[in-house]
């Protein structure tokens, strides 16, 4: 009876002692645990002015784009009561995309993680005449062709090669590729951006 009594003991004993150690482990577990939640989280990473104004300068390189045009002028002047004409095809190459001067400004607000851009509308940005073709040429008999007048007939030729660039569809093209590569190229770490067009007007080229 004493034998079996203390045999008992025993084993009530290494119970307890492995139930203490079993206590003492979960409390250790959960102060780890508990030591680790109190570390500060790491910051995301943040957007900086520079980074967004050398993505905007990559961009416009990316979508300023050209286009070979051909187009018929037609140069009329008349000096009393004669008239001058000279029928003429162009072709030239016109430049267009988006200029990055005054009427952009980039607004970030670290808080909220939103990408304000505003970029003025694409444009073109240069005319190269090419090739220029007189198909008929005729003057009055006390008018005609003086060096001004090819002189007006180079402008007036540059003139509609910008207008046939404009009417093109280059600058509707240039305006939603900035856009959309603006977007893709910064919208991450949680940022939104915005692309908003400046109602500035920029002037064409000379």
């Amino acid at each position: 009876m004493t034998v079996t009594r203390w045999t008992r003991n025993i084993v009530w004993l290494v119970f307890a002692a492995v139930l203490v150690l079993l206590l003492a482990f979960g409390v250790a577990i959960v102060n780890r645990a508990t030591s680790f939640t109190l570390l500060p989280k790491p910051e995301p990473p943040r957007v900086t002015h520079d980074l967004v104004v050398q993505q905007l300068q990559d961009v416009a390189k990316l979508v300023s784009t050209e286009m070979t045009l051909r187009d018929v002028v037609v140069y009329d002047a008349s000096r009393y009561g004669f008239t001058k004409r000279a029928l003429l095809v162009v072709t030239g190459k016109v430049s267009a995309g988006i200029d990055l001067g005054t009427a952009t400004d980039v607004r970030i607000d670290q808080n909220s993680r939103r990408i304000t851009i505003t970029l003025p509308r694409a444009r073109v940005l240069a005319v190269e005449v090419l090739d220029v073709r007189t198909y008929d040429e005729s003057a009055g008999l006390f008018n005609p062709f003086r060096p001004e007048d090819r002189d007006a007939i180079q402008r007036q030729v540059r003139h509609q090669l910008y207008t046939a660039g404009e009417q093109s569809g280059l600058l509707v093209h240039a305006d939603s590729s900035a856009s959309r590569v603006l977007k893709e190229l910064l919208t991450h770490d949680g940022y939104t951006v915005d692309v908003v067009r400046s109602a500035a007007l920029t002037p064409a080229p000379g």
